[in-house]
């Protein structure tokens, strides 16, 4: 399990510290890709196969699981962690969640996200993410 707040930087190469809590998890070698609200999302290989499994059960003839599996997938890298406990994140990838300098590196339970640290900081300021709010919509799910 995931869980926690790291705040790091982007070197000029593209290399990320991976939290030392969350290689543990990880692994040497996991998988990064596109994830939603402009993050990256990271996944031991175990859980990433887990959640390949499920995706699989997804209707294909479907056009809007065919899109997103599509954009899943093709953001998709094998990462290795090197003897400094970084990894390398590939352009692509740092473009689309517009990884230049700071980040925050945060445990989401089953996975680990990568966010621009600014953008994190709105999001997780916004109304709708205050304690009050988050919990009266768990609420309508009966959690």
């Amino acid at each position: 399990m995931f869980y926690g707040e790291y705040l790091h930087t982007v070197d000029p190469k593209g290399r990320v510290i991976v939290p030392s809590k969350f290689r543990e998890g990880l692994g040497e070698k996991f998988i990064l890709t596109k994830g939603l609200d402009n993050c990256l999302f990271a996944y031991s290989a175990e859980e990433w196969t887990s959640l390949e499994n499920k995706l699989k059960t997804l209707p294909f003839t479907d056009k809007d699981v065919r899109a997103f599996i599509r954009f899943f997938f093709s953001g998709a890298t094998e990462c290795e962690v090197d003897k400094q406990g970084r990894i390398l994140i590939p352009q692509n990838l740092r473009e689309y969640a517009v990884l230049e300098k700071d980040i925050a590196v945060i445990g989401v339970s089953s996975r680990v996200e990568i966010w621009n640290k600014a953008t994190w900081e709105n999001y997780s300021s916004d109304d709708n993410m205050s304690a009050d709010k988050i919990a009266e919509k768990m609420s309508l799910l009966g959690i």
